[in-house]
């Protein structure tokens, strides 16, 4: 069972004093049978209390408050976590009775959250190019790795072409993109077949073998089946998530397991680092004091939104 220490670090740099910041933080890993969390530590700047609820899916959700003027914003979580692989998936009931099971309406009601896909104008596209691994009599599990395959071989991992709102239909003619993006992709496809998908949010963590989107945040699918329960597949690394895959939040889609977004009053504009720090002991105060940002957005204006305004929504985290 591997551990792991990570540090998130959220750098907000505006270009002036900003008031009123209400933040939500989805910064709380999973604590279960699988992921067990050890030691968690979240500073913020001007130290502000933190309100928690559990969300509609479970996740543990942080709030806060800053109401005095400041040019910047700082959220640290340190978390010390283990990693109990879920891959002991070799005892599986028959394809035939599996595929029964996720079809009956039992099952799909109690999965509904789950099963509505998106509409999308590439629908009958994405449905041909399943349709030859959709005829062959095999267990829903090989489907699904054979969808994240299909992904991972015509669909190049290119950053700085999409972003949080792009849609499957662009997509789908890029031919190219994220892990959110690749997620996103899957849980379509998997909700086209009426298999329950859900986004996960979270990281993966450097190994022995260097895997696409490592040693940042990262996002992948899980997929629900009557004999195994929920199971993660990362469709960005072709795999089934396991020992590497630490997560975050669970959701329908990205803006149900953002890690960090609010709001502020202020007509300024504003930077963005994320630093992501693994290590498989704890950090040296060397270490946590030279941070090398992973990923780094340049100043931004809300588009068509008045300087002098309310900034609603304001996206704060970029899966990588």
């Amino acid at each position: 069972m591997p551990s792991f220490y990570i540090r998130h670090r959220t750098h907000y740099i505006y270009s002036g004093l900003v008031i009123d910041s209400a933040n939500q933080i989805k910064l709380y890993p999973a604590h279960d049978t699988y992921q067990r969390v050890n030691e968690q530590h979240i500073q913020i700047s001007m130290n502000p209390p933190i309100s928690t609820v559990r969300d509609y899916f479970g996740n543990l959700t942080g709030f806060f408050t800053l109401l005095v003027p400041h040019k910047e914003l700082v959220i640290d979580s340190l978390l010390a976590v283990e990693i109990f692989s879920n891959l002991g998936l070799q005892k599986r009931d028959s394809a035939t009775d599996v595929w029964k099971l996720i079809n009956t309406p039992e099952n799909q009601l109690l999965h509904h959250d789950f099963l509505k896909a998106e509409e999308a104008k590439c629908q009958i596209e994405v449905q041909d190019a399943i349709h030859e691994i959709l005829g062959k009599v095999q267990h829903p599990l090989d489907t699904i790795l054979e969808l994240s395959e299909y992904i991972y071989d015509n669909f190049t991992y290119k950053k700085g072409v999409t972003n949080i709102e792009t849609s499957v239909d662009e997509l789908w003619n890029l031919r190219a993109g994220v892990c959110q993006d690749f997620a996103h992709l899957l849980l379509y496809m998997l909700r086209l077949m009426g298999i329950p998908g859900r986004y996960i949010s979270g990281y993966i963590c450097p190994g022995s073998s260097e895997w696409r989107g490592e040693g940042a945040t990262h996002a992948w699918a899980e997929a629900w089946l009557p004999d195994t329960g929920w199971v993660g597949i990362d469709p960005t690394n072709k795999c089934l998530a396991g020992e590497r895959h630490v997560r975050l939040a669970t959701g329908r889609n990205f803006s149900d397991c953002t890690p960090v977004k609010g709001n502020y009053k202020g007509a300024v504009e504003h930077k963005l680092e994320v630093t992501v720090q693994f290590g498989t002991k704890a950090f040296t105060e060397e270490q946590l004091a030279n941070p090398s940002p992973t990923f780094i957005s340049g100043a931004t204006v809300a588009e068509g939104v008045p300087r002098n305004s309310y900034i609603a929504y304001m996206q704060m985290q970029q899966q990588q």
